[in-house]
Formats: C-alpha cells, structure tokens, sequence
C-alpha cells in the first residue's frame, strides 16, 4: 500500500496539469477563433474614426494639427496591429505547448496507471465499451478544435500580413491591378532563417572554384591587404583616384554609395515638358529600375526584358546612344527569367565601374564587365538569386575590386571579384536574411570600412580582405534601404522596424532611436549635424544626427521611391510622379523649388559635372543651367 500512494499522488498530479493544461489551450482556441472572425470583418486600419478625420482632412487640407492626429491614430492603430499579430503566433505556440503537455501528462499516467483500474459499482454489461466510445470522442473533439484553430491562427497571421501589403499599395500610390497581382503570390510573412553560424569576426572563405564561379581563386587562401595593394601598383590593376570618385557619378547614390554629392552649381529649376533647363532627353529601349551612372563624357544603365538583358553607353554632351550591349546569352543564365515584382523588375540594380570597365547585375544572377567601347570582357553567373521580389542590390567598388551583395533566402554572402578577370578575390558568408539594401564604403578617418545592412544586423567588412570588423544586432525584417553615414555615426532603417543611428567606436554602441517615420525604400542621407529620412508614402523628417531630435516633418503630395541626395547643402528629393522638390539641409524646412520631369520616376538621380542625370519611366534625361 505504501508503494502506491506516491503513484496514486502523481496520477492526481499529472491529472490537475492535463487539466489546467486543457483548460488554457480551450481558452486560447475560443480566442484565436474570435479573432479570426473579428480580422475577417473588420479592417482595423481603416476604423470609422479614421475614415471621419481623413474626410475631414479632405475638406480641410491645410489643417495641420488635423494632419498630426490622423498620423498618430494611424501610428497607434499600427502598434496595436502589430501587437495583435505577435499574439496571434505566440497564442499558436503557446497552444502547441499545452497539447504536448497534456500528451505527456497522459502518457505518463498511462505509464504508472494499473493496466486494467478497477471498474465502478455495479459494472454494466457495455461499461468498457462506452468508456472508449467517449475516450474516442473527446480525443477526436480536441484534435479537431486545436487543429481548426492553429489552422485559423495561421490565417489571422497571413490575413494581418495581407492587410498590411495592402495598405502599403494605397499608400504608395499603386493601381489596383498591380496590387491584385501582388497579393495572389501573396507576401511572405516570415523569411527563411539562413542556417549559416556566424563568422564570429574570422576571415573570409576562399573559394576554390565551383560551377558557376570556375575561375574563382585557385590558391585556397585569400589574399591579404598587402597583397592587394601590391596588384594594385600594377598597370592592369590601376584604379580611380579620390578626386575622380569624387568628381564622377560611379555608383548608386554617389560616392561611396552614400548619397552625398560632392559639387556645386546644379541647376534648381527645370521642366522636362516644356524643355527649360533639359538639355537632352532619350528614349531607352528596355526598362529598368536602376539609375544612370557617370564616368567624365559617359552615362551607363542598364535594361531587361523577360528575354533580353542589355547595357547603354549615352554621351553626356548629346544624349546620342553610343552603344548598347546585349549580355543575355552569359554562361549559366537561366532559360527562363525569374518570377519579380513589377516595381522591382529585373535590371534594379545600379552599375559601378572602375573608369576601365563598366559592371552590371541583374535579377538572373549575371555578372558582366564590359569595356569603355562596350565589348564583353567577362561574365558569369552567380547562381538564381534567392528573392521573392527581384535581387536589387546595387554593385561598388573598393580599389580593383568589384563588391557584390548577395544577402537572399539562402546562402547569403558579400564577394569581391577582381575587376579585370572576374575572379573571385574573396567571399565572406553571411548569417542574415534576404535584403535590397546595397553596401556603403566608410572611411572611418582610420581604415576604410564596407558596411551592410540585413535583418538582423549591420556588419563591417575590410573590404580589402572580406574581414568581420564589427557587428550590431539593431535591425529586422525585409531591409530595402541602403545605409547613410556622416561624422562617426551610421544610419540605418526599415519600416515596421526603427531607425538607429550607431555611433562608431570600439565597440560601436547605439547612440539614439526612433520609430515614428520610417522608410522600406528609400534611403536615408546625413551631414554632420542632419539626418533626412523619407518614407515611401512622401513624408520627410529632418533629425538631429547626433541626439535623433526631431527637427522638422513636411508631407509631400506624392508618394517616394528614390533616395534623398545631399548637394552643396541642399537636398535633391524626387517623387514618383516626376517633380524634384529641392530644399535647404537646415533645422527649419526651407524649400527652394520644385522641378517637373514630365513623367514618373522611381530612379535616384546622378549627380556629376554640374549636370543632374535623372531616368524616367521611359527616357534618361540630362538638366543643365
């Protein structure tokens, strides 16, 4: 008898936590169920209190204590979707936790249970009979309850995600059409975890050549710093000088990939209808979502339909086509192109080039250099790039070499192919997720430094070597813009997540935050002492860069794709429309002027010679005093 009391104590133990157990995944079954009904019928970012203050708005648009209560209504509601979308997969996890408790509570009893308990008095004929019918049809009830509701907790949390594409859409000005398209691929809500471990600051791997990089470094070392800055004495590896990064357009926002201009006397005022101020403008043959680049009397882009891929040279002084290259049959493209967004398209991707050669990417994963003269002298191809919505990030270069980001679903990396043969210098993996950001260079005032953002992290790299300098965890979600940097601090944003400026140092520490106005396109641009962000939907923000302090917001007419570029103290900011809204890097929102395209754009302008390089929808446009 002794021997059975603790038995018999664990039974009636293990009995209370399966109940309490069942309880609690019963209590969450109703609520996941209610809250599924309860997204289904109503929109909680569209509430009738919203739709009254944005009537009100209609009637009277120049209210601007109006405008700030709609934008933190609109800010709360957001919270708390976001809030109620944490809960609903917490609550399925939380469920799950309690089913494999009363699993194992179960199994336990049945474990130290007699095998046959003795049955109650009297004992009827059927007792045993009935006494599995009803086990069978309460085991049967609760699989179906808790299976119906983590089904519909998953809907609740893709519905949630849709309601949110679908604002964004509205808010980004997008035809409906398009929308529909977009929601019937349906957007990833969560993103597939890279299982790569973390470098943990070692050196980058060598690559000893594979199928689509056979001609990647055959040592199985990488080459140091000394051994690079030795090739690059050499007449087949020379490279542009400071002055002419400076004075040349060679990359996506600028040199240094940083949206910061160095120059003067760009024109403030144009209209590309009427022809004031534009001294050329040409039709390009494919479309593309990059923007043009500079080298002296030369401006490159890129082009790509479903079946062709192509590289334009354009003489700055006419606008005449001075080449077009078709790159389409590289060795180991796809045969079919890869499934994008229409927004994205498969030429996002800015080129770069050296002075030599000119490089370009596209959404296949073709890598090509090409000549001043447009003669292919190399390509590869790197693989199908891993993306649900286009590869985008744009190409730079350190030096002789040409860096290439490549953070997608799996296999994320960063690479540094030598400029002349196309070989792979070196390749450094990265533990991040797919992003469309594209890389910066930073000259710290000791060292150069190659730095990126992704969900969850920006890394600096030696982009010499390929080297983990430094990592802060700070960042999450689907990165679509680029970094910015200025006076020790690097910015970085995304929506739905939060703009952290971190001050460099050892370590680099977060120096401020904040989560009112951010971006998921465009990228932000900062001086000593300002930091502009834009968000998609045309909301601009000045803060102090130092402290984060707000200094200043201003809502454009237009929703924004292109990144803000910082000129000889002004601001350069087009919107999707086509109009160019110019105005003073200051505490105090002074505009300057606005300057119509006559047609939209989506394209970051290029900014050399004192001439502004500005591609459309159709045509590449040249704006001259």
């Amino acid at each position: 008898m002794n021997r059975m009391k603790p038995s018999k104590q664990t039974i009636q133990l293990l009995n209370r936590i399966a109940l309490i157990s069942g309880i609690v995944a019963f209590i969450l079954c109703i609520l996941i169920i209610a809250n599924y009904i309860q997204v289904k019928r109503i929109d909680p970012l569209n509430t009738p209190a919203m739709t009254v203050l944005l009537d009100r708005l209609k009637s009277n648009p120049g209210d601007d204590a109006l405008r700030t209560e709609i934008r933190e209504l609109d800010l709360l509601s957001r919270k708390a979707f976001f809030t109620s979308w944490w809960q609903i997969r917490t609550g399925g996890y939380i469920l799950l936790a309690c089913v494999l408790v009363i699993v194992i509570c179960l199994k336990w009893i049945e474990l130290i249970r007699p095998k046959i308990p003795p049955p109650p008095e009297p004992v009827k004929e059927d007792f045993w009979d009935q006494r599995k019918t009803r086990q069978r049809w309460i085991i049967y009830t609760g699989i179906f309850l808790v299976a119906g509701s983590l089904i519909l907790a998953w809907l609740t949390y893709t519905e949630i995600g849709k309601t949110l594409y679908r604002q964004e859409i509205a808010r980004q000005g997008t035809d409906s059409r398009q929308a529909t398209d977009s929601l019937e691929r349906g957007p990833d809500i969560e993103l597939t975890i890279n299982q790569l471990q973390r470098t943990g600051g070692q050196d980058s791997t060598p690559v000893t050549g594979t199928d689509s990089e056979s001609d990647a470094t055959q040592s199985g070392t990488t080459p140091g710093n000394a051994d690079l800055e030795e090739q690059s004495n050499g007449p087949q590896q020379a490279f542009p000088s400071r002055e002419e990064i400076l004075s040349n357009a060679m990359t996506f926002r600028g040199p240094d990939a940083n949206g910061v201009v160095n120059g003067k006397n760009f024109p403030v005022s144009w209209n590309g209808t009427t022809g004031t101020n534009v001294r050329w403008k040409t039709a390009i043959p494919l479309s593309g979502n990059n923007s043009p680049i500079v080298w002296k009397n030369r401006v490159f882009l890129t082009g790509a339909s479903t079946t062709k891929r192509e590289v334009y040279c354009i003489d700055a002084g006419t606008g005449k086509i001075l080449w077009q290259t078709d790159v389409s049959a590289i060795p180991g493209t796809p045969s079919t192109a890869p499934k994008v967004d229409r927004e994205t398209g498969l030429a996002a991707p800015t080129m770069t080039t050296d002075g030599q050669r000119t490089y370009a990417i596209f959404a296949t994963g073709d890598l090509v250099a090409l000549d001043m003269e447009g003669k292919l002298a190399w390509g590869k191809n790197l693989g199908l790039p891993k993306n649900h919505y286009g590869y985008s990030s744009s190409l730079i270069m350190y030096r002789n070499l040409l860096i290439v980001q490549w953070d997608q679903a799996e296999g994320a990396s960063v690479k540094a192919f030598d400029g002349t043969t196309g070989k792979l210098i070196w390749n450094t993996p990265r533990d991040v997720k797919l992003s469309w950001a594209s890389p910066i260079l930073v000259n710290t005032g000791n060292r150069m430094e190659l730095i990126l953002s992704a969900d969850p992290c920006v890394v600096s790299y030696d982009p010499a070597s390929g080297k983990e300098l430094w990592r802060v965890d700070c960042i999450y979600g689907e990165v679509g813009p680029s970094l910015a940097y200025a006076g020790g601090y690097v910015f970085v944003t995304n929506e739905y997540a939060r703009l952290a400026a971190i001050k460099l140092g050892n370590p680099p520490q977060i120096a401020w935050e904040s989560t009112d106005y951010l971006s998921d396109i465009p990228s932000p641009v900062a001086s000593d002492d300002y930091l502009f962000l834009v968000t998609s939907y045309g909301v601009v923000v000045c803060h102090n860069a130092k402290t984060g302090e707000e200094y200043w917001v201003k809502e454009l007419d237009n929703s924004v794709y292109s990144s803000p570029v910082l000129v000889d103290g002004l601001v350069y900011l087009l919107d999707k429309t086509g109009i160019m809204h110019i105005f003073k890097a200051g505490k105090v929102y002074q505009p300057v002027g606005e300057a119509t395209l006559g047609e939209g754009s989506v394209c970051t302008p290029a900014f050399a010679g004192g001439r502004i390089f500005i591609r459309g929808e159709k045509n590449l446009y040249c704006i001259g005093n």
